[in-house]
């Protein structure tokens, strides 16, 4: 939802009306407008398995981009979501990643550049639907995690997580007992990505703590490891 760039052949795409949409190349089958964010939000929300990525401008009219990835985050619906915007202070690109975005990209932007970042992020979902790593349902303490539905609880209540804190999450599943970096944390659930920095990394591995922890300021399975990054403690 931007309405300001063209759109390529084989994409089926919706996006807000435009003044501006006289100057796209129209693919075929030409892209269905829809009036603004709130329309957007209700559209994502009534055909959610319709829809393989959804890329996001900050400035809608009607409610943000930021808004309705918070939205769809709130109601657990988990496809990616790219912010493709020009607000390039690093307090923005937090709180588009805080709220649930998989990936932050700033304009203006090379399209090569866009593209591998699209593909990326169907890549990592087409992994996530076909993985059979023995860690697909896991549990440790008083937390139980199923990533193939991604799905979690804390002492048997649900737990809602976004797509990327699920990747973090399964990274340190994976390595119990080691400890990892901010740079490898990073490396592995965000790839590559000017919006983030090691402190984005801080942060999420917060929102585990106050996710799974009984404590989270006394935290016994995400612990830090001072000087080095953290480890998982089963």
């Amino acid at each position: 939802f931007d309405g300001e760039r063209p759109w390529y052949p084989g994409w089926r795409v919706w996006g807000c009306k435009s003044p501006r949409w006289s100057w796209w190349h129209v693919p075929q089958p030409p892209p269905e407008l829809i009036a603004d964010g709130e329309q957007a939000l209700m559209r994502l929300i009534s055909e959610p398995h319709g829809v393989d990525l959804v890329i996001l401008d900050w400035m809608l009219p009607g409610i943000s981009g930021v808004d309705i990835c918070r939205n769809l985050r709130k109601r657990g619906l988990l496809m990616p979501v790219m912010m493709l915007t020009a607000r390039d202070h690093s307090a923005h690109k937090v709180e588009g990643l805080m709220v649930g975005a998989d990936d932050y990209v700033t304009k203006p932007f090379h399209l090569e550049e866009l593209l591998a970042r699209v593909e990326t992020q169907l890549r990592r979902r087409r992994w996530s639907a076909s993985d059979t790593l023995q860690c697909n349902h896991l549990s440790f303490g008083l937390n139980t995690v199923h990533f193939e539905r991604m799905e979690a609880t804390h002492q048997g209540v649900p737990v809602k997580l976004t797509p990327l804190e699920f990747q973090l999450l399964r990274y340190f599943l994976e390595h119990p007992g080691t400890v990892l970096t901010r740079q490898k944390l990073l490396d592995a659930a965000w790839g590559f990505s000017d919006a983030i920095t090691l402190r984005t990394v801080d942060n999420f591995v917060l929102r585990l703590r106050r996710a799974f922890e009984a404590t989270p300021a006394e935290p016994r399975h995400f612990v830090s490891v001072r000087g080095a990054g953290y480890k998982f403690v089963q």
